[in-house]
C-alpha cells in the first residue's frame, strides 16, 4: 500500500453525548478537513440539544495517561484544548505537555455551553490564565469567555480590542475573540500583538449553532498545522463554520449541531 502524508491533530476536551460539540465536533472537523484526529477525554457530559444535565470530570492522572499514550506513539502536528473542567485537569495537561514538543497549541477556553451550562470550576479560571495561556499559540474565546478572562464587561468594539490586548498579555501568541456581540454582524477579532484584524459576516438565521466554537478552534488548528498564516487560517475556519451552519439539518428540539460533512455527503441522492 502506498503511504500518504496526513496531518495528525489531538483534541483534549470533554465528550458530548449529543455529539454536537466537544471531542465529537473536534474529530468530525479534523476528518472533514483531511486530518487524522486523536483524542484525550477530560470529562464525560450528559447533554443534548436542550442542555447539559450532568458532568463527570476524568481523574487528572488518567488525562495525563491519555496524552502520553497518544504523543509517545502517534505524535501530533497540533493540539486543540477544549473543556478543562477544573484546576487539577488544567495543571495535569500543562505538566504533561511540557514533556513533548507541541508544534501548535490552540486553546478554546470552554467555560459556558451553548445552552448556558457552566463547564469550568471557578478556581480553574486562574489556572487557565496563569498556566495554560502562556504556552498557547492562539486562544479563541467568545465575548463572554473574554469577559471572564479579563474580569471586565465588553460592550463596544473598542472594548473588544482592549480585551484582546489584555488577553495577549497573559501569554498566548495571538487572540481570536469569536462571534462578536449578540446583535449585529458576526465579527471575529484577531490580534497578534502587532495588528488587529476583524472578519465580519452577516449572521445566519438558524438554531443549529451547537459546537460552533469547538469547530472553529479545531478548524483553525488544522489550518495552522498546514503552515497557513494566522489571518488566512481564521478566514478559512470562519467560512467552514458558516457553511456548516447553513447546511445543517434539524436534530433535536433545541440548539442543534452543524453539519461538518456538508461538502462530502449528498444527502438528497443517497441510495
Amino acid at each position: 500500500m502506498k503511504s500518504k502524508s496526513v496531518k495528525k491533530l489531538l483534541s483534549i476536551a470533554g465528550s458530548d453525548s449529543g455529539a454536537g460539540a466537544g471531542i465529537q465536533a473536534d474529530l468530525k472537523t479534523f476528518a472533514a478537513l483531511g486530518a487524522y484526529g486523536t483524542s484525550v477525554i477530560t470529562a464525560v457530559t450528559a447533554q443534548n440539544t436542550l442542555g447539559v444535565s450532568d458532568v463527570h470530570p476524568i481523574p487528572p492522572s488518567h488525562v495525563s495517561s491519555q496524552i502520553e499514550a497518544v504523543l509517545s506513539d502517534i505524535g501530533t502536528d497540533g493540539i486543540k484544548t477544549g473543556m478543562l473542567a477544573n484546576q487539577e485537569i488544567i495543571n495535569a495537561v500543562v505538566e504533561t505537555l511540557s514533556n513533548y514538543d507541541v508544534p501548535k497549541l490552540v486553546v478554546d477556553p470552554v467555560m459556558i455551553s451553548t445552552t448556558g451550562a457552566r463547564l469550568i470550576a471557578e478556581d480553574a479560571v486562574e489556572s487557565l490564565r496563569s498556566n495554560l495561556l502562556p504556552i498557547a499559540d492562539v486562544i479563541t474565546p467568545n465575548v463572554s469567555e473574554a469577559e471572564a478572562l479579563i474580569g471586565k464587561r465588553i460592550e463596544t468594539m473598542e472594548d473588544l480590542r482592549e480585551s484582546a490586548r489584555l488577553i495577549l498579555e497573559l501569554g498566548p501568541r495571538a487572540v481570536v475573540i469569536t462571534g462578536g456581540f449578540e446583535t449585529g454582524p458576526a465579527t471575529d477579532l484577531v490580534y497578534d500583538g502587532v495588528e488587529y484584524k476583524a472578519f465580519t459576516s452577516a449572521r445566519i438565521n438558524t438554531s443549529s449553532t451547537h459546537g460552533t466554537g469547538c469547530t472553529f478552534a479545531s478548524a483553525l488548528t488544522v489550518l495552522l498545522s498546514e503552515g497557513i498564516n494566522l489571518f488566512e487560517s481564521v478566514s478559512q475556519a470562519k467560512r467552514f463554520v458558516q457553511s456548516s451552519m447553513r447546511n445543517a439539518y434539524v436534530i433535536g428540539d433545541g440548539k442543534g449541531p452543524i453539519d461538518h460533512f456538508h461538502n462530502l455527503i449528498d444527502y438528497n441522492n443517497r441510495t
